[in-house]
């Protein structure tokens, strides 16, 4: 158990989060105590686009380059679930007669809903020693001929809030076996605390199973993926809709599509701060390109339009050689 509160949650909700989410827990203590940063690799025009208009973007995740891994996610759950039904059975009916069934259909009613109007937006892990080159295989996945990497302050993006409905959560990259491992971890620990989970009452105990699962789905991605290091940043306007999230109709490749925009903008009254432009933007570096300077340029103008004091010091180029 963590000695200090993460982001402000207290030791109860610590506690739960511990032992319903206990994957998520992990990772994300350890990026919020060691200060870690994010990185979204993305073209140089994407980018210029966040900061002038102090907004990201979130795509269907049907419209994604990975799309297929929100199956994967719904499959290696099912696997799971398959394989230890029996045990979570006799767990989660022990404490509540009939409870199974009723996790079993209200996820089960909600699955084409999140297959199909889930928004996401993309973030990984950024080390140190990336903070002049970048990671190579994210500048050939990411930003086509002119590529940049924006690196984020994490804090900000880790801090637990009700003001977006949009969440940060971290991917898992595991096999079927390897999540069928997870899972009975999983159920070991609710297994220990059964008591205590008991006490939340059954309607909250259905309520904290669901969304075990609907994260399961949606952040489980296949191990080959695993050097990306991925965060995801998601929203389901028909389940948790947001009066600050707001859609709009953008063609991106070529591809008219809804997207919705989350607005850059703190609201320090619901613990969501420390997100606008010159407070969550650590750097970009510029990736290679046949145009480094007048990017750099670009970014360092706009950025300093938009408050940033040291804009010049925080863009830099990568050495990587462009290769043709």
């Amino acid at each position: 158990m963590m000695e200090q509160p993460l982001g402000g949650l207290d030791a109860g909700e610590l506690k739960l989060l511990e032992i319903f989410h206990p994957y998520a827990y992990k990772k994300m203590a350890q990026a919020y105590f060691s200060g870690a940063r994010f990185v979204h690799y993305t073209s140089a025009d994407t980018a210029l686009r966040i900061i002038q208009n102090e907004e990201v973007w979130m795509r269907k995740s049907t419209c994604m380059n990975d799309f297929s891994e929100i199956d994967h996610g719904l499959n290696c759950l099912v696997g799971a679930y398959r394989e230890f039904k029996e045990r979570f059975l006799s767990i989660y009916d022990g404490m509540y007669p009939g409870i199974t069934k009723k996790i079993e259909d209200l996820f089960n009613s909600w699955v084409p809903i999140f297959r199909n109007d889930t928004y996401i937006s993309c973030i990984s892990e950024h080390e140190p020693n990336e903070d002049r080159l970048g990671r190579l295989s994210m500048w050939r996945a990411y930003g086509g001929s002119a590529g940049v990497a924006v690196i984020l302050k994490g804090t900000p993006l880790l801090n637990p809030t009700d003001a977006l409905r949009a969440y940060t959560s971290p991917v898992a990259y595991l096999s079927q076996d390897q999540f069928n491992s997870e899972f009975r971890l999983f159920l070991d620990g609710i297994e220990r605390r059964a008591d205590l989970i008991k006490t939340l009452g059954e309607d909250n105990v259905i309520n904290r199973m669901f969304e075990v699962f609907r994260m399961a789905m949606l952040c489980t991605k296949h191990p080959g993926f695993a050097e990306e290091k991925e965060w995801r940043v998601i929203y389901s306007p028909t389940f948790h809709a947001s009066d600050r999230i707001k859609p709009s109709i953008q063609s991106i490749g070529g591809v008219p599509q809804k997207i919705y925009r989350i607005p850059l903008k703190n609201a320090e009254d619901e613990n969501l701060v420390g997100i606008e432009v010159p407070e969550i933007i650590d750097g970009i570096i510029v990736g290679p390109t046949q145009f480094p300077i007048e990017i750099r340029e670009a970014l360092v103008e706009v950025l300093t339009t938009r408050g940033m004091q040291d804009a010049a010091r925080k863009v830099v180029i990568s050495d990587i050689p462009l290769r043709n």
